[in-house]
């Protein structure tokens, strides 16, 4: 892998928190060769290691390589594409080499996915609509799923629950409130039936009687 003078990098269309994105460098392909757009070789690298979660040179070399057979359009490695790919891998932020492999098969996916939406868009048989839509349907399922991996391994393995709260205030106003806590699947599910009181003999026999009073 190899660099290459900066030339014509794409500027950062939304302000974010991690400034490190719009520094990183982008890559350019040129006859079976991956290089990197940094006027200084170890910089570049460092730069777009740390953006896609690549512990060192072999693992970023690795990820990049994997980046370009996906990111293949007719045959031959399409470069706007495999930018589209690495820049959503950053925007993902992969921390580590989990979430690096977790990221690069995301937008794999997505990849692919719009590929057979565009299959079936131009599919002019029954045949060529169903193979697309099949391929499409179970493509959109995996996208999902590989969004809750991510976020369970990011929070050690817990579901973020949300909890909507509705307070009145004074004059009738009502204020709804999302409250998020991570709860261990394991753990916390098996435990919402405990937390519920369950009424004891004496008091079921009257809770019957009130029923049977208000029947009358």
């Amino acid at each position: 892998m190899t660099t290459s003078p900066t030339r014509n990098s794409t500027a950062p269309i939304a302000a974010n928190d991690r400034t490190g994105l719009a520094s990183s460098p982008r890559v350019k392909l040129s006859r079976r060769r991956i290089s990197i757009d940094h006027p200084d070789p170890r910089t570049g690298e460092r730069l777009l290691a740390d953006a896609l979660g690549a512990v060192d040179r072999d693992a970023l070399d690795g990820l990049l390589k994997q980046l370009v057979k996906a990111s293949v359009i007719g045959h031959k490695p399409d470069e706007a594409n495999l930018a589209f790919m690495i820049s959503m891998m950053k925007s993902i932020a992969p921390r580590d080499s989990i979430e690096a492999m977790l990221a690069a098969q995301m937008v794999c996916v997505h990849v692919l996915a719009m590929r057979c939406a565009n299959r079936l868009a131009y599919a002019d048989d029954m045949p060529r609509q169903d193979s697309a839509s099949r391929a499409l349907a179970k493509l959109v399922r995996i996208f999902p799923a590989q969004i809750e991996a991510l976020s369970r391994y990011r929070n050690n393995g817990e579901r973020a629950i949300t909890v909507q709260s509705l307070a009145v205030q004074d004059g009738g106003k009502a204020i709804a409130r999302n409250e998020t806590q991570h709860t261990n699947l394991i753990v916390s599910e098996p435990r919402l039936a405990e937390a519920i009181p369950m009424p004891d003999a004496g008091e079921r026999e009257h809770g019957q009687a009130d029923i049977k009073q208000a029947n009358s």
